[in-house]
């Protein structure tokens, strides 16, 4: 019997996915400003991420996204990824940054191909959302994390978003 409780128990053991820290940084005030970018967290177990930039010069119609995937090792240090995609011309051209964006996709407004004419959006990513997506469609090891994108328009770097976060 206590073999039997032993084998249910261990199955289900499961991951826990947390952000630990947002930082937004405008590189060019003249092109786009953040208006915000913050985690909220409303109790123990809800907590979210939210942010706004603001893009002066609209429309725009030649952004690249560079990521990179940091993992903690007495300091943060590059760990698997460092790609760069053409976010307008083929957004879903590379696994990795598909699944990158399978994390914010359904609570921002960047999920179009068209040129961008308005403010970009991140409202509400709540753990819940982010936690499938790191367990169960594509499971990552354990440890603290780093998510470093920059945003490239035009050519030049226009902003860098890093989100910190936590698999345990």
């Amino acid at each position: 019997m206590v073999l039997l409780w032993l084998l249910f128990a261990v199955s289900k053991v499961s991951c826990k996915f947390e952000f630990t820290n947002i930082k937004c940084t405008s590189l060019d005030e003249k092109f786009a400003g953040v208006e915000y970018c913050y985690l909220k967290s409303v109790n123990r177990s809800y907590k979210y991420l939210s942010l706004k930039v603001n893009l002066f010069k609209t429309p725009i119609t030649k952004i690249k996204i560079n990521a990179a995937l940091y993992k903690r090792f007495n300091g943060y240090r590059p760990f698997m990824y460092n790609i760069t995609v053409d976010f307008l011309k083929n957004p879903s051209s590379n696994a990795a940054m598909n699944y990158l964006f399978g994390f914010f996709r359904n609570f921002s407004n960047i999920n179009h191909t068209c040129p961008y004419d308005h403010d970009i959006i991140v409202d509400k990513l709540d753990i819940n959302a982010a936690n499938l997506q790191v367990t169960k469609v594509l499971p990552v090891p354990e440890g603290d994390y780093l998510v470093e994108t920059h945003w490239i328009a035009y050519d030049i770097d226009r902003a860098i978003v890093k989100v910190y976060c936590s698999v345990s």
